[in-house]
């Protein structure tokens, strides 16, 4: 065994470990990157990025059908799913050739392997042991599935779902979270009969209620059939099918069961329990600097109890980068974390639900909704949907919560209302830009300090 020695290693190449890395490296550390897959992770190969490539395709193949509504003679003619992954794919690579530039140019020594951390501040990949000052765990995370439930076959997983060469006649997506809804607004667009399936009473639960009505509204819409508050307990293929049996007595037949029950953290087989890590569940528990209870031993990404979101990783990345470096970060509220689903129509929010704040607050917070209906920019886009904001008494504005086409693009100044604690009176001057769908903050906010141009009460 050799020993290898930097100012920094970290286990894990995703989001939050290269954010690490490159920030420590900045910060004029030495580092040690390891990843035993390619660099970016989940996020950049397997996630965020090819599913959102996916809902693009999806948009141009609606525009395509929909032409006429503009007076555009355009026609949908089916999807050739080669071409689709050729597209996808290519944005993937451009943007792993930056990565792999970016890690060159600040120096990182990038060590491919599959990496165990074995105690103290060391990782061990193939018999080598990298030693660093300080250690940062980032192991991310991997499709969940419920039990009796094995994966293959007609049974896939959301990594499975982005490498299909064909598009399925009939789908089944176990799962109304936003993995589960992304997939099945792809597979609608084009041209799949869907059905979600969801244990909890709605969609996108973790979401505010307003915001799982408006997407429910809209996929009745759009012919998604969902079925909410009944559990699954079972499903059978051969090959022709598959057979899904809820807990109603109901079943279901489709050529494929999308499994989307959500990620599980990627801790077993890396030598954390061996190590003495304080875990719950097979997550990695930390303090509000990521520290672990072992010295000099942090942890961040998808591990770590919280959202699991590629920007909360990096973000928990650069945190960690600055601590280790001397500077003095501020802790990260959870709740000012940006979400968005990329489904159309989108859902994105910030801050909290109007039931948390109820919690938080009593039962004196202000809500209030805007509709899209009065939005310029948004009638032009022919999108429904609206805007909710949630104030605490007396205060700041706590909660933002928007549905609609492109709402995720407003999600930027919806996170800086919350989190520098803005009060509708703060907001309602400023001016946005006409025609556009920030307006509709605007109106909402004007609304909130009780000056509403293009609303009523």
């Amino acid at each position: 065994m050799t020993d290898a020695e930097a100012d920094l290693v970290i286990l894990g190449g995703g989001s939050g470990g290269y954010a690490a890395a490159f920030r420590a490296a900045e910060l004029g550390l030495s580092v040690t990157l390891i990843e035993k897959d390619k660099l970016g992770g989940t996020c950049l190969h397997r996630g965020c990025i090819p599913t959102k490539a996916l809902l693009h395709a999806a948009e141009v193949a609606d525009s395509a059908r929909d032409g006429e509504q503009f007076g555009v003679k355009s026609v949908f003619e089916g999807v050739d799913m080669a071409g689709v992954h050729k597209y996808k794919d290519g944005v993937v690579t451009r943007l792993y050739k930056g990565l792999q530039g970016l890690a060159k140019a600040h120096k990182i020594n990038y060590v491919e392997g599959t990496g165990t951390f074995s105690g103290g501040t060391t990782v061990t990949v193939d018999g080598t042991r990298y030693t660093g000052k300080n250690v940062v765990l980032a192991t991310g995370s991997y499709s969940k599935s419920l039990p009796g439930l094995d994966l293959g076959g007609r049974i896939i997983a959301s990594e499975d779902a982005l490498k299909l060469d064909y598009v399925p006649k009939k789908a089944v997506v176990l799962g109304g979270g936003v993995i589960g809804v992304e997939f099945a607004s792809v597979w609608a667009s084009f041209g799949t009969e869907v059905t979600i399936v969801e244990a909890l009473p709605r969609l996108v639960p973790n979401e505010d209620e307003f915001a799982s009505k408006q997407l429910e509204r809209a996929f009745r819409r759009r012919k998604i059939a969902f079925k909410t508050g009944v559990k699954f307990t079972g499903a059978k293929q051969d090959d022709n099918g598959v057979s899904v049996s809820l807990e109603s007595g109901e079943t279901l037949e489709a050529d494929l069961l999308l499994v989307a029950v959500g990620r599980g953290p990627n801790t077993a087989g890396h030598g954390y329990d061996e190590a003495g890590v304080q875990m719950d569940r097979g997550f990695v528990l930390t303090d509000d600097l990521l520290r672990t209870n072992l010295p000099n031993v942090y942890a961040v990404g998808d591990i770590v109890p919280g959202l699991q979101l590629a920007h909360r990783g990096f973000q928990q990345g650069i945190l960690v980068a600055e601590h280790i470096a001397g500077l003095d970060p501020k802790p990260i509220d959870e709740a000012g974390i940006p979400r968005v689903t990329y489904s159309h129509p989108e859902v994105a929010s910030v801050g909290l639900t109007e039931a948390a704040a109820k919690e938080k607050f009593g039962s004196d917070v202000t809500t209030l909704t805007y509709d899209l209906a009065g939005n310029g920019k948004s009638q032009i886009l022919k999108t429904s949907g609206a805007v909710k904001l949630v104030k605490a008494p007396d205060g700041p504005v706590v909660g933002l919560h928007l549905v609609g086409d492109r709402v995720g693009e407003l999600i930027g100044e919806a996170q800086l209302i919350y989190n520098w604690e803005a009060f509708p009176e703060d907001v309602a001057p400023l001016i946005h830009a006409h025609p556009t769908q920030t307006e509709a903050l605007g109106e909402a906010h004007l609304a909130l300090a009780g000056k509403p141009l293009h609303t009523h009460g």
